[in-house]
């Protein structure tokens, strides 16, 4: 999605590393189209700060609170020099009514993000890491839309870093699990991809792990 260079000079922000857009529940009168620099969003789970996505150029991010018209649900941190066109109630109502292509596109992006959001928090209520390790497979596993009872080999083009941050958990601490995971023969692992030998298997622990909790 473009944006013309009088659309920032009408509704562009810039924000310094660790400046703070918008914070976990705060009122919602924003939404925000990421144009440069990188954002990450976190959440309060368990008392811990988690990680919940990292933003980069051409996404939107903060829509949830207009939608819903909900406090924040999350915070929201500048990790560059990030620049953004920010939009309100008003001119996203605007927007809507006069640009109808550009208001189905940003329904459909909405409708995805509603799913996506609620499908990492899922992640980060399971219990231990190895768990959340095995569901963020089972995430991608749903996007790429294979099967999680398959019994073939998956592929997903991620790395460490994305697995850990899906997780909310620290990148070291998930690198041994993933190792651990290789050392077993459940996965492998390569610079630009990991191979999932038996996606059934981590979808039954992680029922397994659902049914305990729901039990509790």
């Amino acid at each position: 999605m473009k944006m013309d260079a009088s659309m920032f000079s009408k509704f562009g922000v810039t924000y310094q590393p660790n400046d703070i857009l918008f914070c976990e529940y705060e009122p919602g009168n924003d939404f925000y189209f990421l144009q440069e620099g990188r954002v990450k969003v976190t959440k309060i789970v368990s008392d811990m700060e988690k990680t919940l996505d990292i933003f980069h150029p051409g996404d939107i991010f903060g829509e949830m609170a207009i939608l819903e018209d909900q406090p924040r649900s999350a915070t929201a941190i500048a990790i560059d020099t990030v620049k953004v066109l920010r939009f309100n109630k008003e001119n996203f109502n605007n927007l809507m009514q006069g640009n109808p292509p550009l208001a189905f596109r940003l329904l459909k992006i909405f409708s995805n993000r509603i799913y996506d959001a609620k499908r990492r928090l899922l992640i980060l209520t399971l219990p231990d890491i190895e768990s959340k390790v095995y569901d963020v497979f089972l995430m991608l596993a749903e996007i790429q839309n294979i099967s999680p009872k398959s019994s073939e080999h998956a592929t997903f083009r991620t790395n460490i870093e994305e697995i850990a941050h899906w997780c909310g958990e620290k990148v070291n601490r998930v690198k041994d699990v993933l190792i651990r995971f290789a050392d077993q023969g459940k996965i492998q692992i390569y610079e630009d991809r990991i191979i999932v030998k038996d996606l059934y298997e981590m979808f039954r622990l992680v029922q397994t792990k659902r049914k305990a909790q729901s039990h509790e």
